[in-house]
């Protein structure tokens, strides 16, 4: 294991992988684990697919890395495609959502000059939001159990309660800047916001001026069952931050803008990999076989299958509250610790984690078949079983 040579900086399983094929991840001991956590929603087509392996051997034999001085086809193309499925009208390549985020951050900060004064920089985030762990990006983060060890972080920045457009109203005015929004909130226990808070949001942010940015690096990209998330709540934001299932595994960030957002020029920002052609040539790879060989096309009738399961579990075990979420990104609001619960599920060969105390995450590959979702609700259903037990003899 590499607990030595490693910074403690996660908490890991006593597992080491060593090959993935499909929703399957094999240790070195060759023991199976069927995987609902896809790298934290990365795997969108699951673990080796050939799609990528075939853009990373055949991208990797002309060109990986050329910096962002000059043009290359494969950036030039994903940029397309992005533009040519979305609202919007540019894209700036990155590694990763913390840096999508960052990216917007400084976006958002620009425009405020642009089009107010000195005073136009505040930045509205949402209670209960995870937007990344850089200090830019950890400001914005409606969390404070990951802030409190990194202040002071930067200022400028206030948080409303999600789903509250009453307590937006409230706090957005002339300084406001831009207002940043998960349209599903991942780490704050798969939440998903309300149609009409998104509305209400949009026109707020036009009335005062406002960036309107949406963080979709977790529920993005097919994750919620259409391509990018805010096509599912019917509001197109100023700003998209991606990343996450954008490279299916390998890293990749972006972040679309309409024109009005589209205000950087030249050492206004930077990244040096960012939108390099392995990364892009990965990133098409994965836009071919969510679109035109139809994997988003089964999204929407997967989350049905695991959402009516659940709630027939529902009606057997009193402490499972609710399912929410969208598409693929679904939680199980429960009444016990999910760390429970995923402990035992890692121990019958089952990948899932937790969004919060009692919140279990389900976000499996998008590609996951019937029969692999049925397995493992078969596995939750045997777990929760064992939970009843348990809480009757305490």
């Amino acid at each position: 294991m590499g607990k030595k040579y490693l910074m403690e900086s996660y908490t890991r399983f006593d597992v080491n992988f060593e090959k993935g094929i499909g929703t399957k991840l094999y240790d070195i001991e060759g023991k199976e684990y069927l995987d609902f956590v896809a790298g934290v929603a990365v795997n969108c087509l699951g673990h080796c697919h050939p799609a990528i392996v075939k853009a990373l051997d055949e991208q990797s034999k002309k060109l990986i890395h050329v910096s962002n001085l000059y043009w290359t086809p494969t950036q030039t193309e994903l940029a397309k495609k992005l533009i040519q499925y979305s609202d919007h009208d540019t894209v700036f390549f990155c590694n990763s959502g913390t840096e999508a985020n960052e990216t917007a951050i400084k976006m958002a900060r620009k425009y405020g000059k642009l089009t107010g004064d000195a005073e136009k920089y505040e930045i509205i985030t949402m209670e209960n939001s995870f937007h990344g762990r850089t200090l830019g990006s950890l400001s914005i983060t409606g969390q404070t159990k990951y802030q409190k060890d990194f202040m002071p972080l930067m200022g400028g920045v206030s948080s409303v309660r999600f789903n509250d457009i009453d307590d937006l109203q409230k706090k957005i005015s002339e300084k406001t800047c831009a207002v940043i929004i998960e349209p599903i909130q991942g780490e704050g226990g798969i939440i998903k916001a309300d149609e009409t808070f998104l509305v209400e949001a949009n026109k707020l942010c036009k009335e005062y001026n406002a960036l309107l940015i949406f963080d979709e690096v977790q529920c993005g990209i097919g994750r919620s069952g259409d391509l990018f998330a805010y096509q599912s709540f019917g509001v197109v934001p100023d700003i998209v931050c991606l990343a996450k299932g954008l490279g299916g595994g390998f890293p990749i960030g972006a972040v679309l803008a309409n024109e009005k957002a589209s205000i950087f020029k030249p050492g206004d920002h930077g990244c040096t990999f960012g939108g390099n052609p392995l990364g892009c040539a990965v990133s098409l790879a994965v836009f071919k076989e969510l679109i035109e060989n139809g994997v988003l096309e089964g999204v929407k009738e997967k989350e049905q299958l695991f959402k009516a399961e659940i709630e027939k579990l529902m009606l057997q075990y009193n402490f499972i509250k609710k399912i929410d979420g969208k598409g693929l990104m679904l939680g199980i609001h429960l009444e016990v610790e999910a760390k429970k619960i995923v402990g035992k599920a890692f121990e019958k060969g089952l990948l899932i984690i937790g969004a919060g105390k009692n919140i279990v995450r389900i976000v499996p590959p998008l590609n996951i078949t019937t029969d692999e979702i049925k397995k493992g609700l078969e596995i939750l259903q045997e777990i929760f079983k064992e939970v009843k037990s348990e809480l009757e003899l305490a």
